[in-house]
């Protein structure tokens, strides 16, 4: 299972081209469209921080994680991101990859989109939230157990295989959602 980081980034890329057209039409300040352009990309790749939250605090003693600190000590991205595209699916166990945490985040964005003008705030909480549905999908699609196995860690009960699209369908439904209140933002 190979990491293909520009699949992560197709949705906010998306949800850009659909924006873009829209707020120029509608005369949107300048400046927002920035705004929007770094929310969509800090949160695009904001949630896999979780990989280094797991190498550097939760299993610093891991062999990859050695390797990982002294990359990062050298400021060797490339070779940290090799290192993270062979292993990041024995990542099982992360902060970030939860559904508790997709939860909370549906709910903050909730409040997020409703009560602040803030369009970088809301581009960043829309691509996070569109980034983890994305890898929920190409893990449902490619294999629903490893899926369960990272989504459902450290819980003992878990949803059914058969009722993971309808998981997948709900949280859809609010990214779209969160993309129509930032396309009517201004």
């Amino acid at each position: 299972m190979t990491y293909d980081l520009r699949r992560y980034f197709l949705p906010s890329i998306i949800v850009f081209a659909i924006i873009l057209p829209i707020w120029i039409f509608n005369h949107v300040a300048w400046y927002q469209f920035f705004f929007l352009f770094l929310g969509l990309f800090v949160g695009s790749i904001f949630i896999e921080v979780d990989h280094l939250i797991y190498w550097f605090f939760l299993h610093p003693e891991l062999e990859e994680s050695q390797l990982a600190l002294v990359a990062w000590k050298k400021k060797d991205f490339k070779s940290l991101f090799k290192l993270f595209q062979s292993t990041h699916h024995q990542h099982t166990n992360l902060i970030f990859h939860h559904y508790f945490f997709q939860i909370i985040l549906t709910l903050i964005s909730f409040f997020i989109f409703t009560s602040t003008p803030n369009i970088f705030i809301k581009a960043f909480t829309l691509a996070t939230g569109l980034h983890l549905l994305t890898k929920e999908y190409y893990d449902y699609r490619h294999n629903p157990e490893f899926l369960k196995s990272w989504l459902f860690a450290r819980e003992k009960k878990q949803l059914p295989t058969t009722s993971l699209q309808y998981y997948l369908y709900i949280f859809a439904v609010f990214n779209l959602l969160f993309t129509l209140l930032l396309l009517f933002s201004r």
